[in-house]
């Protein structure tokens, strides 16, 4: 199992990035998949999270970002609109133990990638 992080970078406020997570060694389609990130000092927190055909989001983000699958790729993404200052950190994707919906708390995720720094600043 692997996942890896790209996209990140550093955007003003209002800005977009879209980040992206491949994956390999399982079938997308099979787990919930997820974004959390962590900013410095601070607990790694829930971002959004895709799996069976639903979606959630973490309040701050709603209707801000979007995150999508493409089985074919391989691959899970989260498009972020009209960043903000907060919204830096390194962000990370993960895979939750198949069978769980605890999709929002990390000890029930089992693989992790490296993470994609974000910062949001003018």
């Amino acid at each position: 199992v692997q996942l890896a992080e790209s996209g990140g970078g550093l955007v003003q406020p209002g800005g977009s990035l879209r980040l992206s997570c491949a994956t390999s060694g399982f079938d997308l389609n099979s787990y919930y998949m997820s974004w959390f990130r962590e900013a410095p000092g601070a607990e790694r927190e829930f971002v959004a999270s895709i799996g069976y055909g639903d979606t959630h989001y973490k309040n701050s983000v709603k209707g801000r970002f979007t995150i999508s699958a493409d089985n074919a790729k391989n691959t899970v993404y989260l498009q972020m609109d009209r960043l903000r200052p907060e919204d830096t950190a390194v962000y990370y994707c993960g895979r939750l133990q198949r069978g769980s919906f605890y999709y929002s708390r990390t000890q029930y995720y089992e693989a992790w990638g490296q993470g994609t720094q974000v910062t949001v600043s003018s």
